[in-house]
């Protein structure tokens, strides 16, 4: 009878693994469950290689042509969310996670997510945890992910945990293409305008500087007309010069970014501009109040959740405060004063978690704050696009009315000149 390899939690959420006789996987699942444990990986413990090689075949696969990782697709957000939705799906119908992860790869069309999907499965199938099998492509799945799916292991409810981690990446997803959405329009604006001064500077003023020398016979010409023509000889005569210099500006801002000072500066001024800084710590908010109410309401302890958290804070400022609160919640203090020490979080966020505390509903108003300031960073997005727009027109406006004013002003000294 064949044997097979299996990983269950028991009704006090402990992992079990051990190997049991069935004739076939579905019987022994139904094995398990008699023992009142909840099976999260099954596999059959001999011919596990060439059980692996007969789905290959029989999906395909074995005729995929192999590309270097560098070409192979990348997998992107909505690919992750989309798989997580429908594996959180064919898990909650009773289909075991050998099983979903096999239907899964068979209709996956990301080259890389089904190869991923694979790997995984093959895990799986050798006696490794669903987390453990996650573990293993930190490139796709991130720490925040792999956390939570072990919470769900230890809880017996991975499909539950599987789909407030679909919620999670659709409302991230959602904020993400909003505020792309929204700067789409004046980026258009402004390579148009970069492309209209250039070929102004190009090919139009080197017409009118022959023109204006023939016409005015050496006379001088205007301040303005002299500094447009200045700009135009020297981007026609050392562009190359000057494209080197902006190409190493880039790579030494780059480099600078790379340093640990580099980035505190960067996130210490995009906390703080004008406009953009309120976006940029209302966007953190969001997302670090978010992440720890899914944390805590899939079961990871708090202590854990805040050190998740804190590494995937995008900006030094919310690390050094987590970092701060965490160090605090290890000693035995209160969240909420902890929290409104740090001086980074609105009174609002430090009201709401207080009251979590006291009626034991921290998670549920982690993501009522999520919600609130998505909203706001909605409005403030749609605020900012309304300004953006009419700036980048009058910054067109004001580099061709430039030019224009430039080369006509002789033309007036030219005419009168005539008239005289």
């Amino acid at each position: 009878m064949p044997k097979f390899n299996f990983i269950a939690t028991d009704a006090t959420g402990k992992e079990v693994r051990s190997t049991i006789e069935a004739t076939t996987q579905a019987q022994a699942i139904a094995l398990i469950r008699a023992k009142n444990l909840f099976p999260t990986a099954i596999g059959q413990a001999d011919g596990s290689k060439s059980a692996a090689k007969a789905e290959a075949k029989k999906t395909g696969m074995n005729a995929e042509i192999k590309l270097p990782s560098f070409l192979k697709p990348r997998v992107k957000q909505k690919d992750l969310t989309t798989t997580t939705r429908q594996l959180a799906t064919l898990m909650a119908a009773g289909l075991p996670l050998l099983r979903s992860l096999r239907v899964l790869e068979r209709q996956c069309a990301n080259q890389t997510m089904r190869e991923t999907l694979h790997a995984m499965g093959e895990s799986v199938e050798s006696g490794n945890s669903f987390s453990e099998a996650l573990a293993s492509h930190p490139k796709i799945f991130d720490n925040l992910y792999v956390n939570m799916v072990k919470a769900g292991e230890a809880g017996g409810v991975i499909e539950l945990v599987l789909n407030r981690l679909a919620e999670f990446m659709e409302k991230s997803q959602k904020i993400t293409n909003k505020v792309k959405s929204a700067m789409t329009y004046p980026m258009v604006i402004l390579i148009a305008a970069i492309g209209i001064t250039s070929v102004l500077m190009l090919t139009v003023i080197p017409k009118f500087e022959e023109i204006f020398t023939d016409l005015l016979e050496g006379k001088q010409l205007p301040a303005i007309t002299r500094m447009v023509i200045g700009i135009s000889n020297a981007l026609q005569h050392y562009f190359i010069f000057i494209a080197m210099g902006i190409a190493a500006i880039v790579m030494i801002v780059s480099l600078a970014l790379k340093t640990k000072a580099g980035r505190d500066l960067r996130d210490r001024i995009k906390a703080n501009l004008p406009g953009l800084g309120s976006l940029t710590r209302r966007t953190c908010i969001a997302r670090l109040t978010r992440t720890l109410g899914t944390l805590l309401s899939s079961g990871v302890p708090l202590l854990q959740a805040l050190s998740i958290v804190r590494d995937t804070a995008d900006n030094v400022i919310y690390f050094n405060a987590l970092q701060t609160v965490h160090d605090g919640v290890k000693e035995g203090e209160n969240l909420s004063n902890l929290i409104e020490q740090t001086k980074v979080f609105p009174p609002m966020v430090v009201g709401m978690i207080d009251v979590g505390e006291e009626t034991g509903a921290i998670a549920d108003m982690l993501t009522r704050i999520a919600d609130t300031y998505d909203d706001e960073v909605d409005n403030a997005v749609s605020g900012l696009t309304s300004l953006l727009e009419p700036m980048v027109i009058i910054l067109l406006a004001g580099i061709v009315g430039t030019i224009v004013i430039a080369m006509f002003l002789p033309l007036i000294s030219v005419i009168s000149s005539l008239n005289g």
